[in-house]
């Protein structure tokens, strides 16, 4: 067990040094899992989700294919609209982000909206900085909202074999979606308080004009089809997974005929795939399988039991806020995903339901992502942003409306879900 132990803890100290190579630094290290014994060849197909890998890879096939369409930049153009002022175009985008990801990838929503931010500081002369830094802890904040949200929505969901309803309804309660939404309007207001100075009107100019409607009808039937088959019982396990990967073929094989072209569009489409994230997911599911076999994941679930002395609400007080805590530093994907087999035992010992423990995993862990410019990939994207048009961005700048954001985020859903599901 030490040992397995020991290799795990090393491939974890190399993830967060070389965040570059995240995915090739955890492959090697599953293939050191197997080739050592710790956990057998045999069990290591069986060791990867291959729906959660499915669900992910196509969702971003199809994103791909929405973002080119001009659909994204219409709906905001078309929000733009309807606002009086600055303030409230920035909480408004803000809050469109949130929307946007809780179906879509929080980078690819930040890719998204981030234009509309900054033609609108052009035009009003203003600092793009503090509205794409709003936008995109919005984004991050609502990754936990729906089951194809965010990676770590869609562990869970494999994990604790949830489908799409029960992220809004949960054992017969309203489930993580509107805990999540709980802290969203919280943190809105925190929002409101810190633009609370832009008052200058908003002129907007003509609308974008979207060049393709099927990837809309394609992301639509995704989520419509998530829910159909979710009242589906015994359906095979890829199933979720076979419903991303078939629309998403359908936008680019219809891309292929139109185009007359079979190169084009199926590099696109491999572009869109971001491969690495999904070796990344891959490797841990087997570099988790490993612990587990060895034994460290029961030897983590009772050291949390007995320092929390079988006391439940410490037990959770404390996975929700060292959750805020190393979310604030390393990416909530790898942790996360060591994570959820940690909690589901340690329910197990306890003796109790563990629904209460995963939500408040994904709250400290997504919500709380938003306390630094590191603490999530929508973040970094933001700022890249920003500094690839020549702002300078410093941690105070981000930490002056990421910090208040997630606070009262963090601590509304914490509330929430406690008293829902405890």
């Amino acid at each position: 067990m030490y040992f397995a132990l020991g290799l795990f803890l090393i491939t974890y100290v190399l993830l967060l040094i070389f965040s570059k190579y995240r995915a090739y630094i955890a492959f090697g290290s599953a293939i050191l899992f197997v080739l050592l014994g710790i956990l057998p060849v045999s069990d290591v197909l069986g060791a990867i989700d291959w729906n959660v890998l499915m669900m992910i890879g196509g969702t971003m096939a199809t994103v791909d294919l929405f973002i080119e369409s001009g659909m994204p930049a219409l709906m905001a153009d078309m929000l733009m609209e309807k606002v009086p002022n600055v303030k409230w175009t920035i909480v408004a985008l803000a809050l469109f982000a949130g929307i946007v990801s809780a179906f879509i990838d929080n980078v690819a929503t930040v890719l998204m909206i981030a234009p509309v931010a900054l033609a609108l500081s052009k035009k009003l002369n203003i600092s793009a900085v503090p509205i794409i830094i709003a936008i995109s802890v919005s984004s991050n904040l609502q990754g936990a909202a729906t089951l194809v949200g965010d990676t770590t929505s869609i562990l869970l969901g494999g994990h604790a074999n949830m489908n799409f309803m029960d992220f809004f309804f949960y054992q017969g309660r309203p489930g993580l979606f509107w805990i999540v939404q709980c802290g969203a309007i919280f943190s809105a207001i925190v929002l409101l308080i810190q633009f609370r100075k832009y008052t200058d009107p908003v002129t907007t100019g003509s609308r974008t004009l979207v060049r393709d409607y099927l990837p809309s009808v394609l992301l639509a039937a995704t989520v419509l089809l998530l829910i159909l088959v979710s009242f589906i019982p015994e359906k095979p396990s890829i199933t979720n997974g076979l419903i991303c990967v078939s629309l998403a073929l359908i936008g680019y094989i219809r891309k292929m005929v139109q185009t007359k072209n079979i190169t084009s569009p199926l590099t696109q489409m491999v572009k869109a795939i971001d491969v690495q994230t999904l070796l990344l997911l891959a490797s841990l599911f087997v570099i988790i399988a490993g612990i587990t076999e060895a034994g460290v994941i029961d030897a983590i679930a009772n050291l949390f039991v007995t320092i929390g002395n079988d006391n439940l609400f410490l037990i959770y007080t404390i996975i929700v806020w060292a959750s805020v805590f190393f979310s604030a530093f390393i990416d909530n994907i790898p942790y996360v995903a060591t994570m959820l087999p940690v909690v589901g035992n340690i329910a197990s010992l306890m003796g109790v339901s563990p629904t209460v423990l995963y939500f408040g995993l994904l709250i400290g862990a997504t919500l709380g992502g938003n306390f630094t410019p590191i603490g999530a990939s929508a973040n970094i994207t933001g700022i890249g942003i920003l500094r690839k048009n020549g702002y300078e961005v410093k941690n105070s700048d981000f930490m002056k409306i990421g910090v208040p954001f997630s606070l009262i985020a963090v601590l509304s859903g914490y509330i929430l879900n406690w008293l829902l599901f405890a």
